[in-house]
Protein backbone atom coordinates (compact mmCIF):
# COMPACT_ATOMS: atom_id res chain seq x y z
CA UNK A 1 0.00 0.00 0.00
CA UNK A 2 2.89 2.34 0.27
CA UNK A 3 4.03 1.73 -2.95
CA UNK A 4 0.94 2.94 -4.33
CA UNK A 5 0.91 6.49 -1.94
CA UNK A 6 4.17 7.08 -2.98
CA UNK A 7 2.96 6.47 -7.15
CA UNK A 8 0.21 8.63 -6.59
CA UNK A 9 2.37 11.50 -5.37
CA UNK A 10 5.12 11.11 -7.83
CA UNK A 11 2.28 10.65 -10.62
CA UNK A 12 0.80 14.24 -8.87
CA UNK A 13 4.03 15.80 -8.50
CA UNK A 14 5.18 15.23 -12.11
CA UNK A 15 1.82 16.11 -13.89
CA UNK A 16 1.91 19.31 -11.60
CA UNK A 17 5.39 20.46 -11.38
CA UNK A 18 7.33 18.52 -13.93
CA UNK A 19 5.09 19.42 -16.32
CA UNK A 20 4.45 15.80 -17.87
CA UNK A 21 1.01 16.88 -19.27
CA UNK A 22 0.83 13.82 -21.35
CA UNK A 23 -0.13 11.72 -18.39
CA UNK A 24 -3.29 13.53 -18.71
CA UNK A 25 -5.66 11.39 -20.63
CA UNK A 26 -7.02 12.84 -24.05
CA UNK A 27 -4.66 15.68 -23.77
CA UNK A 28 -2.22 14.26 -26.05
CA UNK A 29 -5.28 13.11 -28.41
CA UNK A 30 -5.96 17.42 -28.81
CA UNK A 31 -5.68 19.75 -31.64
CA UNK A 32 -3.51 23.01 -30.86
CA UNK A 33 -6.58 24.66 -31.16
CA UNK A 34 -8.02 22.61 -28.46
CA UNK A 35 -4.93 22.62 -26.29
CA UNK A 36 -5.05 26.40 -26.47
CA UNK A 37 -8.70 26.75 -25.11
CA UNK A 38 -7.56 24.09 -22.32
CA UNK A 39 -6.57 25.89 -19.26
CA UNK A 40 -3.62 22.49 -18.42
CA UNK A 41 -2.40 24.09 -15.28
CA UNK A 42 -5.35 24.16 -13.79
CA UNK A 43 -6.37 20.87 -14.79
CA UNK A 44 -2.59 19.80 -13.38
CA UNK A 45 -3.21 21.22 -10.16
CA UNK A 46 -6.78 19.18 -10.09
CA UNK A 47 -4.57 16.53 -11.03
CA UNK A 48 -2.01 16.78 -8.34
CA UNK A 49 -4.82 17.60 -5.82
CA UNK A 50 -6.50 14.13 -6.28
CA UNK A 51 -3.29 12.18 -6.33
CA UNK A 52 -2.26 13.81 -3.15
CA UNK A 53 -5.56 13.36 -1.51
CA UNK A 54 -6.01 9.71 -2.16
CA UNK A 55 -1.58 9.31 -1.78
CA UNK A 56 -2.84 11.05 1.87
CA UNK A 57 -6.13 8.63 2.73
CA UNK A 58 -4.13 5.65 1.72
CA UNK A 59 -1.07 6.36 4.12
CA UNK A 60 -3.85 7.33 6.81
CA UNK A 61 -5.12 3.92 6.40
CA UNK A 62 -1.79 2.09 6.72
CA UNK A 63 -0.71 3.69 9.90
CA UNK A 64 -4.36 3.24 11.26
CA UNK A 65 -4.02 -0.46 11.02
CA UNK A 66 -0.54 -0.80 11.93
CA UNK A 67 -1.51 1.55 15.47
CA UNK A 68 -4.59 -0.33 16.00
CA UNK A 69 -3.90 -3.77 14.46
CA UNK A 70 -7.05 -3.88 12.19
CA UNK A 71 -6.30 -4.65 8.73
CA UNK A 72 -9.67 -3.74 7.55
CA UNK A 73 -9.13 -0.26 8.15
CA UNK A 74 -6.12 -0.34 5.72
CA UNK A 75 -8.21 -1.87 2.78
CA UNK A 76 -11.43 0.39 3.78
CA UNK A 77 -9.70 3.83 3.21
CA UNK A 78 -7.59 2.20 0.17
CA UNK A 79 -10.76 1.75 -1.26
CA UNK A 80 -12.78 4.98 -0.34
CA UNK A 81 -9.53 6.71 -1.96
CA UNK A 82 -10.15 4.97 -5.31
CA UNK A 83 -13.60 5.39 -5.41
CA UNK A 84 -13.51 8.97 -3.95
CA UNK A 85 -10.58 10.55 -5.43
CA UNK A 86 -11.26 8.97 -9.25
CA UNK A 87 -14.82 10.75 -9.92
CA UNK A 88 -13.16 13.95 -8.28
CA UNK A 89 -10.65 13.61 -10.99
CA UNK A 90 -12.65 13.26 -13.86
CA UNK A 91 -15.39 15.50 -12.69
CA UNK A 92 -13.49 18.37 -11.55
CA UNK A 93 -10.79 18.52 -14.86
CA UNK A 94 -13.84 18.41 -16.87
CA UNK A 95 -15.49 21.31 -15.49
CA UNK A 96 -16.28 24.03 -17.76
CA UNK A 97 -14.40 26.72 -15.79
CA UNK A 98 -10.68 24.68 -17.37
CA UNK A 99 -11.61 25.93 -20.66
Amino acid sequence: MIGIAIFFLVLGALVKYGKMYFLIAGYNTMSSSEKGQFNVEAVAKVFRNGMFGMAALILIGYLAAKITGDGSLQHTLFFAAIFIGVPYLVIASNLKKHK
